[in-house]
């Protein structure tokens, strides 16, 4: 096809894709595209946001489609990619255009420089990822409560739910929601400002600003103002602050002044704040002023409608009986879950193959997993390897050559067989937060212990043969 007629009917498509999507959608992500070429009904689109290819295919790759048919008669498909020469010219004519005086904006152009500046808050300062909203979140009876409560808090931040305590294990969405909560807020109340950190990344940056130095003060005082000057605080894993006694002073401090001036905190956590150890009594007691609620495993159908969604976000279907397969085997969380389903999905496209159930069996080889080792067997290794039993471990012995024995074996349990923290927990007899506790323990540790890691590294070896 000639480039000009490329070029109008992709003009045709943009117009009536203006009428179709959401503002947020159409800008800043169809608005900057043009069409370079086409060949066979496969029009090639390029873009000048890196991130505008994973967006679209995520989100509006089917909706395009559509649009494409319907303005051309016929069934077509796209490519879309970055273009580096395209961007340039981009950015120097948005720089003659940012020299305009306002009056002379259109409303169009208008809105578009307000949904690029709230995009550019969420790139930089806000810290979010793109891909998590509310609307690819799979509701089910795990999450449903959850769900309502974060959608209040974006709707009405500050209102009444304050702080929102989210907590469970591993993969089941919290972040989801916590980043859906500050997605919403900055695409409807583009005026509030919105800060995501992980509790870990908190505690580097808050060692660097107390480093011994000339301008220490200065630097506390930035730190300080970074996560105070905001209308929406969300801090992800909180239970990282354990035995963290500076942290949680700056962390207390800071969710007193949001608090007083009426902003909204979010904060997510596998456990509650009475289960992580030495947490201070008043830093327990605000997050527990406003509302907790929990996350847990998502049931059968659930996971099944997981599924069919990631599926349906690629354009893909397929027979029920893989996602019955998959649904069946990865039940602990939604994240191991969807590493199963992109793993599968991506070999078929590799080997250019139909994603069927016996490709499905082959890549994953679940049968072949469920007999292969056992805690026994893991608990076995680790009680011979110091000199304590298995019996031990299960125990209520507070004995310090059992303890740390016993965080071996758990950290191992969970990192060999990837069985959830409940299921280690009943094996050993003990409760869940403390299974959580024991594996966090060794996971840090190892960092700078060279024969904590040499040990456990050689268990590895010798528990998988």
């Amino acid at each position: 096809m000639d480039i000009l007629d490329a070029k109008k009917i992709w003009a045709e498509v943009k117009t009536e894709l203006r009428t179709v999507l959401p503002d947020h959608a159409y800008y800043p992500w169809v608005s900057e595209m043009d069409v370079s070429g086409c060949e066979e009904d496969k029009f090639n689109l390029i873009t000048v946001h890196a991130m505008a290819p994973q967006i679209i295919r995520q989100n509006y790759y089917q909706k395009i489609v559509e649009v494409f048919k319907q303005v051309t008669g016929r069934d077509c498909d796209f490519s879309i990619m970055y273009d580096d020469d395209f961007a340039k010219k981009y950015e120097k004519a948005k720089r003659k255009e940012s020299a305009k005086p306002k009056t002379l904006l259109s409303p169009e152009e208008e809105k578009e420089n307000i949904i690029m500046e709230n995009l550019a808050q969420m790139q930089s300062f806000a810290n979010l990822n793109l891909k998590y909203k509310f609307e690819n979140f799979v509701v089910g009876e795990n999450s449903e409560f959850t769900f309502a409560l974060a959608q209040n808090v974006a709707h009405n931040p500050a209102k009444k739910y304050n702080p929102l305590f989210i907590y469970g294990a591993p993969g089941l969405g919290k972040t989801h929601l916590m980043q859906a909560i500050g997605h919403y807020i900055i695409f409807n109340k583009p005026k509030l400002r919105v800060k995501y950190i992980k509790t870990e990344e908190y505690v580097n940056e808050l060692i660097k600003s107390i480093q011994r130095g000339s301008d220490c003060n200065r630097k506390m005082e930035s730190f300080r103002q970074k996560y105070r000057n905001v209308d929406v605080l969300l801090i992800d894993d909180i239970q990282f602050i354990e035995s963290k006694k500076r942290t949680m002073d700056e962390i207390f401090h800071t969710f007193d002044y949001l608090l007083n001036k009426n902003k909204q905190i979010v904060i997510t956590s596998d456990r509650l704040p009475s289960e992580i150890p030495t947490l201070p009594a008043r830093l327990q007691s605000r997050f527990e002023m406003g509302i907790m609620t929990e996350i847990t495993p998502p049931d059968f159908e659930t996971r099944v409608a997981i599924l069919q969604s990631l599926a349906d976000q690629e354009g893909l279907s397929t027979d029920f009986k893989v996602y019955e397969y998959i649904a069946n085997n990865f039940v602990n969380n939604v994240r191991e879950l969807e590493g199963a389903y992109n793993k599968v999905s991506a070999y078929a496209a590799f080997s250019k193959s139909a994603l069927t159930l016996e490709l499905v069996r082959k890549v994953l080889k679940c049968d072949e997993k469920k007999h292969e080792i056992s805690f026994d067997t893991v608990a076995q290794k680790v009680a011979e390897y110091y000199g304590v039993t298995v019996e031990d471990f299960k125990s209520s012995s507070r004995n310090q050559k059992v303890s740390n024995a016993r965080h071996v074996a758990v950290y191992l349990s969970r990192e060999i067989t990837d069985k959830s923290f409940e299921i280690i927990a009943k094996y050993f007899n003990k409760r869940h937060p403390t299974m959580l506790y024991s594996y966090d323990k060794i996971k840090e540790e190892i960092k700078n212990n060279k024969e904590l890691e040499r040990a456990v590294n050689e268990l590895k070896r010798s528990i998988k043969g």
